[in-house]
């Protein structure tokens, strides 16, 4: 052993010292060699560089370049020429650099291996290693992670590629659906690729492409749905086209063969939630993320080990066969990455090598995760790219200079940009592809443009999580902006400037001025449905319906400026946008319903008989008083006598007409109680009211459309009360003004308590579509209280959750990335017989409370101590209620059980982002949810809202022009907004049927600019929260300090001292 020992070290000698002489010879004078070329004759290199001064000689790949064709999307063709010993990130990082696409993390490359079985590219092995015979092999560039909720993909880029793989996906019969489902995806395809429905193209279109086998059944079909996309642009197209398709069982799903242990055949998938089961291509089960505690496979086995359930004791194993151990490693590899890239952080750390020997796989997944990646595109790190669509024949405007467009809540901020010509005429910038397929390197990918995508200037960003306004991303895209417009300030440019998908519009401005963004929305306002937003449109595109500031002073200046003018202006305002709130209901719901037949006779009459009438008196109404103020302010010669400058007279007569409609507000009561009944028991009325609300035209909840006609009464009050209060008693209105307010008052003290149960109930109903994991949430007595964000404590730490608080129980809720957009129930606890108590001393954590139940206790935590004393008094309160009331509350939950653990139990709660599917019979209910309302933005902004806020905030609604100014922007653009429900909608003008973008307010500070700011305007005020700053500039003093009165009453929540003084006592 000794002698073996020795000759081992003198061997490792002699290697080290003929390296030594190695290395010195190198760093010495080299051994000259000839050269090929010198032996021929060549003469030698001067080593003479030709780079300028300071540039560095680019650094060659090591290794041989190997052409790898790629397929993309759009089912052209790319070569790409790679290093041999690149690993497959080099590649795949090539091809989204060559696409300018930032989310590439969500794409991935497939390819067959040598056994002709589909695998994916592993992006840390080589690329020679996988690709054995690379001329022969076509890969495939595709989606290969599938989020939950398209509204995530904040790049339009992204979604057009997205739609690209579902329209790929419905042609080789993968995504699999109804006729009626097919012929909607296609026929948002086809909007997105030829444009407005003709019918003679659309036939010829048809005729020349083939979505889907068997096409020509469903060709009417189709065409029928394509009527009804006029005015959609390609963006929109690929949003609603995503909206539907992830609604299927099948989007995002490849079926993987496998057999269960009885031998039956079935399909195992994976998706964002976990592993799935298919028999067919119908979903059998389904594993929860949350629910695997490992995977493995052994051989052709694929073993999924589950956690220990509630009730049992043992940890279940499931194991599936597959064809052979390549399918079955092949499948392990792509559940774990979907695991990772959807349920971590960030990148897992590579494993440690072992020493002596290697046990099971070492792969892992390389990139970026989820999170990271909407944190990257979040915090602005990346240049926006325009890109050119292969297939949309789609004349398509950008301008650089146009002004920040407003876009809607929940939609990712996105557009494409060109320069246009000096003409204000410029025609339309066609998408274009030259036929010819084009080759990209390593080397020279930034050089290249793709035939299906070009570059363009940096824009907006995505807004806040899923719910912030986007008018908060056009204050960063003002700022890129307005470093383009400084070269271009003299040429006048057509524009048109999305932010959006829903935002494609802009005003032409021939004077070479900044256009005002006019933008039209899709169909969905979180995200926004939409109807008709017409390319060629006189509103839009009209030079003469842009003022100036100049001309906005010179109006300013000529009309009345009076105060009693300006109240009777309101009333004009807001009964315009009263009128388009019954419309929701008398025309567009009217219409839907009219179309589908889910809806029992006796409801519709019920709903509809009440309206109409309604509908019909405001129509005169509105007429009236608009006429009475275009005499007011001077456009007839009768204000000369002084005649019409009053509006006390009108609201007297219209108000005693009105009480004749009393009969109809009555039946309101019942309009709600039959249709939420008639929901409760229609799954097919269910679904219809459900897609209805997701139309950009229903931007509030549908029952609180229902509800309008109550809260205009108490709006009318408001008015006369000011009107009586500004008029001397010797005025000539004054009068007619004190009769119609002790009319309109007789009428609010006898409808008052049916609204205040109207609003309780109508809240309940909106709470319970916000939440899964609950079966009663709506039962006689209950009453809602608060809704808001606090960090609970458990044994992960602070963990951020929504609680909703009742006068009988208190539930707490987590949201995750799920495509419902809803709060799972975690947990709820009965307010009989519990005690609340600060212990912010106990735990140290700040503004901490204990709140100790019969049989559990939890520590929460609140954002602020303003916060904090607010859930306290209502607590308390709800305590309170709950004493004298007759006992405990009943069970609420529906599948989930009640979480018995006391904050310092070392336990960890199971409570997991993902945690939706847990629930079957809660899931199948569910669907894709509106994401603006009022519970997901106190979840963004960590606030709450209490129902005194909410009643208060009925009577606070507000609607006129303003002018809106962000901080890094110079000029001011005029909007219609109405304000509601806590949050500002705006629009281009009063007679828009749907806004364009809106502004949660909750979080928002309300402000007067400073000097230091350099606003020298009047009436203006300011919005801010975080680095978010928007300037207001009002009309005059009246309206400057009415937008301040409402905004103030959502920027900062009332106190319950303030609020139960209020003069209309508000009751839960």
């Amino acid at each position: 052993m000794t002698q073996l020992i020795k000759k081992l070290c003198a061997g490792w000698k002699h290697k080290k010292e003929r390296y030594k002489k190695r290395v010195s010879l190198n760093m010495g004078e080299t051994e000259q060699r000839p050269t090929a070329g010198s032996r021929l004759g060549a003469q030698e290199n001067a080593g003479i560089s030709t780079l300028e001064h300071g540039q560095k000689p680019p650094m060659t790949p090591p290794g041989k370049l190997i052409s790898i064709k790629i397929q993309m999307l759009d089912d052209t063709q790319e070569t790409f020429d790679v290093p041999q010993r690149a690993p497959g990130k080099v590649l795949h990082d090539a091809v989204c650099n060559h696409l300018n696409l930032v989310e590439g993390d969500y794409f991935g490359l497939e390819f067959p291996d040598h056994k002709k079985m589909m695998v994916w590219l592993d992006l840390l092995k080589p690329v020679m290693k996988q690709i054995r015979r690379p001329k022969h092999v076509v890969v495939k560039f595709v989606v290969k992670f599938f989020p939950p909720d398209h509204a995530q993909l904040q790049e339009e880029l992204t979604r057009y590629l997205f739609a690209l793989q579902v329209k790929q996906d419905l042609a080789q019969g993968r995504l699999t659906c109804n006729d009626t489902s097919t012929a909607l995806l296609i026929s948002h395809i086809v909007q997105s690729e030829i444009g407005d429905f003709d019918e003679t193209i659309d036939r010829e279109h048809l005729a020349k492409n083939k979505y889907i086998p068997q096409q020509e059944a469903l060709e009417d079909k189709i065409m029928e749905f394509h009527r009804s996309h006029m005015g959609q642009t390609p963006a929109e197209s690929d949003f609603q086209l995503l909206e539907i398709a992830r609604r299927l069982e099948m989007y995002g799903i490849r079926l993987h063969p496998a057999k269960d242990r009885e031998g039956t055949k079935i399909n195992l998938a994976v998706a964002n939630t976990g592993i799935l089961v298919f028999q067919g291509h119908t979903k059998i089960n389904a594993f929860n993320w949350a629910k695997v505690r490992k995977l493995s496979f052994k051989r052709k086995r694929f073993l999924i080990k589950l956690r220990p359930d509630v009730n049992s004791s043992f940890q279940d194993t499931l194991e599936f066969l597959m064809a052979s151990r390549d399918f079955c490693k092949s499948f392990w590899k792509i559940c774990v990455e979907h695991h990772a890239f959807f349920r971590l952080f960030e990148e897992p750390k590579p494993k440690p090598k072992p020493v002596l020997f290697s046990r099971g796989s070492s792969f892992r997944f390389s990139g970026r995760t989820q999170k990271q990646v909407l944190d990257y595109v979040k915090e602005g790190g990346h240049k926006k790219v325009q890109f050119e669509r292969k297939h949309s024949k789609i004349h398509s405007i950008r301008s650089l200079t146009a002004q920040p467009s407003e876009q809607h809540t929940e939609v990712p901020k996105q557009s494409s940009s060109f320069a246009c010509g000096d003409d204000s005429d410029a025609a339309a910038v066609q998408s274009s592809r030259q036929g010819k397929e084009l080759k990209a390197s390593t080397e020279d990918t930034g050089q290249h443009k793709s035939p299906s995508l070009k570059k363009s200037p940096k824009e907006g960003r995505k807004v806040d999580g899923a719910v912030v306004s986007t008018v908060e991303e056009e204050e960063e895209a003002a700022k890129d902006r307005m470093q383009q417009n400084r070269p271009q300030s003299q040429q006048p440019s057509t524009g048109s400037l999305t932010g959006s998908p829903h935002l494609s519009e802009l005003s032409i401005n021939s004077q070479g001025g900044p256009s005002v963004a006019n933008m039209s929305l899709s169909p969905n306002l979180s995200p926004d449905a939409k109807q008709s937003s017409p390319l060629i449109s006189p509103l839009l595109n009209d030079p003469s319906c842009i003022r100036t500031e100049e001309e906005e002073d010179v109006k300013r200046k000529r009309f009345p400026t009076e105060k009693a003018y300006f109240i009777a202006k309101e009333v004009a305002t807001t009964e315009r946008t009263y009128l388009k709130d019954l419309e929701v209901i008398t025309s567009w719901f009217q219409s839907a319903v009219s179309k589908e037949d889910c809806m029992p006779e006796t409801l519709r009459n019920l709903i509809f008989s009440n309206f109409e009438p309604l509908h019909k008196f405001h129509t005169g109404f509105l007429k009236e008083i608009e006429q009475r103020l275009a005499l007011w302010e001077g456009r007839s010669n009768a204000h000369i006598k002084g005649d019409y400058q009053r509006i006390g007279d009108v609201m007297l007569k219209n108000i005693q007409s009105m009480k004749q409609l009393t009969i109809h507000l009555w039946k309101h009561n019942e309009i709600l109680i039959e249709l939420e009944n008639g929901i409760k028991n229609s799954r097919k009325l269910e679904t219809f009211c459900r897609d209805f609300e997701l139309q950009k035209v229903c931007y509030l909840p549908l029952n609180t459309f229902l509800l309008r006609p109550l809260h205009r009464l108490m709006h009318y009050k408001q008015i006369m009360e000011r009107l009586c209060k500004h008029y001397p008693p010797s005025h000539i209105d004054f009068r007619d003004s004190r009769a119609a307010l002790a009319e309109i008052s007789e009428m609010v003290a006898q409808l008052h308590g049916n609204m205040i149960k109207m609003e309780n109930f109508q809240k309940l109903h909106e709470l319970k579509k916000d939440l899964i994991g609950i079966d009663n949430l709506v039962i006689p007595g209950r009453e809602f209280i608060r809704l808001g964000s606090l960090s609970k404590l458990s044994g992960k730490g602070l963990q951020q959750r929504m609680f909703f608080l009742f006068n009988d129980i208190l539930l707490y809720t987590s949201r995750g990335l799920t495509a419902s957009n809803q709060f799972k129930v975690h947990g709820h606890l009965p307010l009989y017989g519990m005690t609340i108590e600060e212990s912010e001393e106990e735990w140290g954590v700040p503004h901490c409370l204990t709140l100790r139940g019969q049989h559990q206790s939890i520590v929460v935590a609140a954002s602020t101590r303003a916060e904090m004393d607010k859930w306290t008094e209502d607590v308390q309160m709800a305590i309170d209620l709950a004493e004298k009331s007759s006992g405990p509350a009943p069970e609420l939950l529906a599948s989930s059980p009640p979480d018995n653990k006391s904050p310092d139990e070392t336990t960890v709660d199971q409570e997991s982002e993902d945690d939706l599917s847990a629930s079957r019979t809660s899931l199948e209910r569910q669907s894709p949810h509106r994401g603006n309302t009022t519970v997901h933005v106190c979840w963004h902004r960590n606030t709450s809202v209490s129902m005194i806020d909410f009643s208060i905030a009925v009577e606070n609604q507000l609607s006129g022009n303003l002018l809106r100014k962000f901080k890094n922007s110079n000029g001011w653009q005029k909007l219609w907004v109405v304000f509601t429900n806590f949050c500002m909608f705006f629009y281009k003008s009063h007679q828009d049927n749907h806004p364009l973008a809106s502004l949660p307010l909750l979080g928002y500070s309300l402000t007067i600019p400073s000097e230091s700011e350099n606003i020298h305007k009047d009436y203006v005020f300011k919005l801010h929260f975080k680095s978010h700053v928007y300037y207001f500039r009002a009309e005059s003093e009246y309206t400057f300090e009415r937008w301040m009165e409402v905004i103030r009453s959502a920027t900062s929540s009332a106190s319950r001292t303030r609020a139960l003084s209020h003069k209309e006592p508000h009751a839960y």
